[in-house]
């Protein structure tokens, strides 16, 4: 998706929550008893199918510039929303070997000069891949940069019209489908290199709701993950629903890589990882040092 769609899940509460996340299975799968009214004492949701470029963009301009109270954001735009938002401690992605991939047409392409096509300029995909880039890249680095929606990069590298593509969500499992190759792992890599999961996908919501709404919202999203896994069926038609005709069998493997223990708890580990990705990258000129305690929740 490259476009934000209305309300998909309209409530009889007057002020239902403005939430925004992708179709893509692992966030359906999560969300889907707190979107449908399952969770006790939980807040209404009135959701917004949006793709994360989308919304990393709507974060970035901050609360005055949109009404949505809860987003799903790449992890690389914390240092950027965390004044105006505050990063919930459950419901977004990290984990082990998920992380995003680079496919060429050919095996051992020198990417040296040439053209890739990432998701976005925002993203923890891409923030992950310059991060590699600058470990094992020689001669000058890669060349253009061209951003395109995550649906449209392996038919681009396929046909030519970009020398390389940086993968994400189901294209793990699908790329051999397009005739592609595995250039490199940028999970492998981050892992190799740290110890640490990989972080992906994070929730943030409005720091000016209050810390006691916040604590609660972070209740539902984990108690929605773990009515998710309690009884994965019922979650069934919401993921396939939206999940734009993906194989039902991918978007299970879908689901299985990207949620996971750190979906219902950053924990330490977890927090590590946020804080390793964003002070490298810091470190590297790459995106502003986080200020002290912007990772911290009520």
């Amino acid at each position: 998706m490259t476009e934000m769609t209305g309300p998909q899940e309209p409530s009889a509460d007057p002020t239902p929550l403005r939430i925004a996340y992708s179709p893509c299975p692992n966030d359906t799968f999560v969300f889907d008893a707190w979107a449908h009214g399952r969770v006790p004492g939980a807040p209404a949701l009135d959701v917004t199918f949006a793709d994360i470029d989308i919304t990393n963009g709507i974060a970035e301009r901050g609360p005055a510039a949109s009404d949505l109270d809860v987003m799903k954001v790449s992890y690389a735009v914390l240092p950027y929303v965390l004044d105006e938002y505050a990063l919930l401690p459950c419901g977004g992605a990290l984990g082990r070997g998920c992380g995003p991939l680079v496919l060429t047409r050919e095996p051992g392409t020198d990417l040296t000069g040439k053209t890739v096509a990432v998701p976005s300029e925002k993203s923890t995909a891409y923030l992950l891949f310059r991060l590699w880039a600058a470990d094992t890249l020689t001669g000058g680095g890669v060349g253009e940069i061209v951003v395109l929606p995550f649906d449209q990069i392996m038919p681009a590298v396929r046909d030519g019209k970009v020398d390389a593509g940086l993968v994400i969500h189901e294209a793990r499992f699908t790329y051999q489908n397009y005739g592609l190759h595995c250039l490199a792992d940028m999970g492998e890599h981050w892992e190799a290199t740290t110890g640490l999961p990989i972080p992906l996908g994070a929730i943030i919501a409005r720091r000016s709701l209050g810390a006691e709404a916040l604590r609660s919202l972070a209740d539902a999203a984990r108690a929605s993950v773990r009515m998710a896994w309690d009884d994965p069926e019922a979650s069934r038609p919401y993921v396939l629903e939206h999940a734009q005709e993906m194989d039902p069998a991918v978007a299970d493997q879908h689901i299985g890589l990207y949620v996971n223990e750190f979906t219902a708890d950053l924990g330490e580990d977890g927090y590590a990882a946020v804080r390793g990705l964003l002070t490298r990258a810091a470190a590297e000129g790459l995106v502003p040092a986080l200020r002290p305690g912007a990772l911290s929740f009520p």
